[in-house]
């Protein structure tokens, strides 16, 4: 009886001892949770400082831009009033903002006076290292939260969810099409403009009558030789000229036809110097 009453007492130490780690981890990984996205929340208010100064700098060389600015700043306030919402209600509206931002951008594109302005590049750089650290601690964040969803829906750590209501978090996503779109790259032939598959050129064939054949890459055309982007002079081939004897009786040149050879008087062809 003793013995029962020990074994029971030791699963209940055990079951508690279990119940203690279990509770004690899922507020390790809320807190983590949490602390990573307050350095999320820093690096945003950076960027909410950062917003007016570079607008500023923009207008003063393109004010005609106006409903750009316009956007930037109306996006910019709304993340601002929703600082106590949701993760996603927030991850939507910084994908709207970074959108706004990126298409201010853009406009910029056509203004160099803009681009070699030292204060615009100065501000520009620190937006740019300011989502950098944006990108790193949401992808820190998502990971952590990804690892205590995981055991929110595990068993048995979920029956010590359910029991001390550790719900679920929610994932700071980017829903800017323009981040998450896969680059498009062109395996086109060089020289060929971006899209079209090159094309055989095709020309009279020199030995056969009104046939055409396939003139590819590398191949002479009009002279030219096709290489790459530019087109090169075809080197002139070599092409060995005829040595022409004197008459009967003369000496033929060094090189010529040996002793006795047939002369162009005698009706036969001239000698080439070939085999």
């Amino acid at each position: 009886m003793t013995l029962v009453i020990v074994i029971i007492v030791a699963i209940v130490v055990i079951l508690a001892i279990a119940l203690m780690v279990s509770y004690n981890r899922f507020v390790k990984q809320r807190n983590l949770i949490q602390e990573s996205w307050r350095q999320i929340d820093v690096e945003l208010h950076r960027r909410y400082d950062l917003i007016p100064n570079l607008v500023e700098t923009v207008r003063a060389f393109a004010a005609h831009e106006r409903h750009v600015f316009e956007e930037v700043a109306r996006l910019r306030t709304q993340a601002v009033n929703v600082q106590g919402a949701s993760p996603e209600q927030r991850a939507a509206a910084e994908g709207e903002l970074s959108g706004a931002l990126r298409q201010m951008m853009i406009s910029v594109e056509a203004y160099p006076q803009i681009q070699s302005n030292q204060n615009f590049l100065n501000l520009q750089r620190e937006l740019t290292d300011t989502e950098d650290r944006i990108a790193a601690g949401r992808r820190f964040y998502n990971a952590n939260v990804g690892d205590y969803n995981t055991r929110v829906e595990s068993f048995p750590s979920n029956v010590i969810a359910g029991r001390f209501k550790f719900e679920k978090a929610g994932y700071f996503e980017v829903k800017d099409e323009q981040v998450r779109a896969v680059p498009q790259v062109s395996f086109g032939t060089i020289g060929s403009v971006e899209g079209e598959q090159a094309q055989p050129q095709m020309q009279p064939g020199s030995h056969s009558s009104g046939q055409i054949q396939p003139q590819m890459p590398g191949q002479q055309q009009g002279g030219y030789q096709q290489d790459g982007y530019q087109q090169v002079p075809q080197q002139p081939q070599y092409q060995p000229q005829q040595q022409q004897f004197p008459p009967a009786g003369g000496q033929p040149p060094v090189g010529g036809p040996p002793a006795g050879a047939p002369s162009p008087q005698d009706g036969q062809p001239p000698f080439t110097g070939g085999q």
